[in-house]
């Protein structure tokens, strides 16, 4: 896992970003290679992209699988070495286009998904890192595992489906103090030997660095506001 080499013409928001990693990295007494920077581009078009990865970033996030479809590929053809995560919701119908075009997804968080991620991973011989998502907050408009079920869900996801999970994922609830949702997570992944956390966007990346995150999840401190709906 490395940084991403930043060109001296960065865009500002990318370069931003970079050096509050950096400083995170420093206050947590952390290499910076320890952090992926996910640079979330949903809802924004190829041109918006291209200076990013123009600047050497090469690891971006999506939310839906049909928007990733539609403008990766062309990029993926000019920078081969793109890697791409899906970090929302996963229709289990949509299992076979994200392992075919997903590096990682960040959302597994039910039975379904996991026999149709199963299914796939071995139909195409490609295997995504996988991340299940913990609902920190018990929150019932948002996706995830509640907290006290993740034990038995990871362990069914290796010994029922023979799904190797890599990492947790974690969105805190807005209205809460991040840091406890942080410290939840990174519990739940000790206790089951999980090293790769999904944490921290763009209001707080920087914190969840500090309490752990190996990929922290940023959008609009890159790319700036999103004029439409995620």
């Amino acid at each position: 896992m490395s940084g991403s080499p930043l060109t001296p013409d960065s865009p500002s928001g990318l370069a931003g970003v970079e050096q509050e990693i950096l400083r995170a990295c420093k206050d947590a007494a952390r290499d910076r290679s320890e952090v992926q920077l996910v640079a979330v581009s949903k809802t924004f078009e190829a041109e918006a992209i291209v200076p990013v990865l123009t600047a050497g970033q090469r690891v971006f996030g999506e939310n839906r699988v049909q928007e990733a479809k539609a403008k990766w590929p062309v990029l993926m053809a000019r920078y081969p070495d793109v890697e791409l995560h899906l970090i929302g919701p996963l229709q289990s119908n949509k299992a076979k286009e994200a392992v075919a075009l997903f590096h990682a997804i960040h959302s597994v968080d039910r039975p379904s998904i996991c026999e149709a991620l199963a299914k796939e991973i071995d139909k195409q011989g490609r295997a995504p890192h996988l991340f299940v998502q913990i609902n920190t907050g018990e929150e019932p408009q948002k996706a995830g595992i509640a907290p006290q079920d993740a034990d038995a869900f990871l362990a069914a996801c290796t010994k029922t489906y023979g799904l190797t999970i890599a990492g947790l994922m974690c969105i805190p609830p807005v209205d809460e103090a991040a840091a406890p949702h942080f410290a939840l997570t990174a519990k739940i992944a000790a206790r089951n030997g999980l090293k790769l956390l999904s944490m921290g966007m763009s209001a707080d990346f920087a914190e969840a660095i500090l309490m752990g995150a190996t990929h922290v999840r940023v959008g609009s401190a890159i790319f700036g506001q999103r004029s439409k709906p995620v």
